[in-house]
This record gives structure tokens, C-alpha cells and sequence, in this order.
């Protein structure tokens, strides 16, 4: 081993690094999204209890429904953050296996670092997914209290 050898496994350590840190943030991120989910959920699932309308329960049971759709799409990128999690750090691993073993892994770092941007990259498309069905629970709450209330638009 000598400097440069040591410089090169750090920089091509470096990167996992930087993308750990950021899936960690997206994964707690995501986790406190997945509570207010399941607080909001029960809170739907309180109110269902006292409704004697048909009209109203069917509305609940919607939004109820929409609520599970959301934590479903919240666990599964919480899956694939912890995948993503998982390949970065058999990126780490394989670059210092691979320089200080003598192992040739070829190709294993790169592939293992591919997986987890990819899994990232998934990971980001559904929390994007989920915004939107968040936002979309909102106005629809929204436009339903203004419309029993009749409130004009400010």
C-alpha cells in the first residue's frame, strides 16, 4: 500500500458515504411521514365509528382507504431505501475487500452501487407518488368542509 493506493480506496469509499447519508435522511423522512399517515388513519377510523350517514360513511371509508394506499406506498420505499442502504455499504465493503484482500471483485463495487441508486431512485418516485396522494386527501377535505359550510374563497 502505498499514498496513492490509500487516496484512491478512500475517494471510491467517499461516494457510498455521501449516498448513505442521504437514503438515511430520505428513510427518516419517510418514517415520519408514515406516522402522521397512521395517526391520520385513526383518527378517520374514530370518526367512522359515530356516522349514521351512508353518504358520509362511504366518504370515510375513501379517505380511510386512501390513507392505506399511502402507507403502503411509504413502506415500500422505506423497503428500498434499506436496500439502498444495504448496496452502499457492500459498495464500501467490496472497494476495501477488493484493495486491501487482493481480491479482484471486478466489477462487484459498480454493480453494488448502480443497485442502490437505483433502489434510491425508485424510493424517491414513490415518496413523489405519495406527496401527491397526500395533497389530493387534503383539498378533497377541504373542498368537502367548504362545501357543507358554503364558505367563499378568500
Amino acid at each position: 500500500m502505498n499514498l496513492s493506493t490509500d487516496h484512491a480506496v478512500l475517494s471510491a469509499m467517499l461516494a457510498p458515504a455521501f449516498f448513505l447519508t442521504a437514503t438515511a435522511s430520505l428513510l427518516l423522512s419517510a418514517n415520519n411521514r408514515l406516522s402522521r399517515i397512521i395517526d391520520r388513519a385513526r383518527s378517520l377510523l374514530k370518526e367512522l365509528v359515530d356516522i349514521d350517514d351512508e353518504g358520509e360513511r362511504v366518504l370515510y371509508e375513501k379517505r380511510i382507504a386512501l390513507q392505506r394506499l399511502r402507507s403502503l406506498i411509504i413502506l415500500r420505499a422505506g423497503q428500498l431505501l434499506y436496500a439502498a442502504i444495504s448496496f452502499f455499504v457492500g459498495t464500501s465493503l467490496a472497494v476495501a475487500v477488493d484493495t486491501f484482500s487482493g481480491h479482484r471483485l471486478g466489477a462487484l463495487p459498480t454493480w453494488l452501487a448502480a443497485f442502490g441508486v437505483l433502489a434510491m431512485f425508485a424510493a424517491s418516485l414513490l415518496l413523489a407518488r405519495e406527496s401527491t396522494l397526500a395533497v389530493t386527501a387534503i383539498n378533497e377535505e377541504m373542498d368537502h368542509r367548504r362545501g357543507k359550510r358554503r364558505q367563499p374563497i378568500p
